[in-house]
């Protein structure tokens, strides 16, 4: 009984490490290709995406934005001020619910 219940478990131990090791196979792909040498394609890809996100932490938000951008975004968060009543538009709300208060139902 205890050797059948084992069995069991061990073959639903392997079904579930097998589920997982596919549902993770393009992750450790990416993880396995960093010590081999990448094609052409893909290091161009990543060089462009390395150089993005270090004009990004540079410029301190969005890359290439002129004052026009600005201009838009500041007109755009005044409209959902307005429309939601103002507020910090970045920030989570904070949500409060009063226990209902029940009328007593008698007979």
């Amino acid at each position: 009984m205890i050797l059948q219940s084992l069995f069991r478990f061990s073959a639903a131990a392997r079904s579930a490490l097998s589920l997982q090791l596919q549902r993770n196979i393009g992750f450790t792909a990416i993880l396995f290709n960093k010590t081999k040498d990448l094609d052409p394609i893909q290091k161009l890809f990543l060089d462009k995406i390395r150089d993005y996100d270090a004009k990004s932490k540079k410029a301190g938000g969005v890359v290439d934005a002129g004052p026009e951008y600005q201009k838009n975004m500041d007109q755009e968060i005044a409209k959902l001020q307005r429309f939601y009543g103002g507020g910090d538009l970045e920030k989570f709300p904070d949500f409060k619910f009063e226990e209902p208060k029940f009328d007593e139902v008698t007979k």
